[in-house]
């Protein structure tokens, strides 16, 4: 534990299963970020949602832009359509076309790919940032930072706790004991 009482290693066995684990799917996994990554978790899905953001819109140029083969992202484009991140809106009757935009929900992806855009900057952009957003009221740019919404100071992981929510059940809890954590 280190001074400000976080313990990596009673974190990292509070999120370990102890076996390896062949990924088929999360659904059954009562947890918000595995459900996340149910939705979006396959690699391709997030850089079509990240060209969406950029105002992409069209089959042949979200194909264009990353090159993933067309079978690939029609099945990734249905899946994003069928979980309600993106919207089918017909552009075209002869032949039938389409454009796909954000929902709001699709749209509420967006502090989760800043984040890892910020991460990839931080630490995997050796040349820098490929990308600079800058803040349209002021121009400058934009590092999005979490802050608590009641009192507005930044968050990180030493400065919040964790309990169950609403959604918790037992079951969950049973595989391990989080330090600090009650029921």
């Amino acid at each position: 534990m280190n001074q400000s009482g976080y313990d990596p290693i009673a974190f990292y066995y509070a999120t370990h299963y102890g076996v390896v684990v062949q990924r088929r799917s999360f659904e059954d996994m009562n947890c918000s970020v595995a459900q996340c990554l149910e939705v979006v978790g396959e690699w391709w899905s997030l850089l079509i949602v990240r060209d969406a953001f950029l105002g992409v819109r069209r089959f042949d140029d979200f194909q264009a832009r990353l090159g993933i083969s067309r079978n690939i992202l029609n099945q990734r484009l249905t899946k994003l359509v069928d979980e309600g991140i993106l919207e089918r809106v017909p552009y075209q009757d002869n032949p039938p076309r389409s454009e796909y935009r954000l929902t709001q929900k699709g749209r509420d992806l967006w502090h989760v790919l800043t984040a890892m855009r910020q991460w990839g900057d931080r630490w995997a952009a050796p040349l820098g940032p490929p990308l600079k957003m800058h803040h349209a009221a002021c121009g400058h740019v934009v590092k999005a930072v979490a802050v608590c919404s009641h009192c507005g100071e930044p968050l990180d992981l030493r400065s919040v706790t964790v309990e169950p929510g609403p959604g918790s059940v037992d079951a969950d809890y049973e595989r391990t004991v989080l330090e600090g954590f009650t029921r």
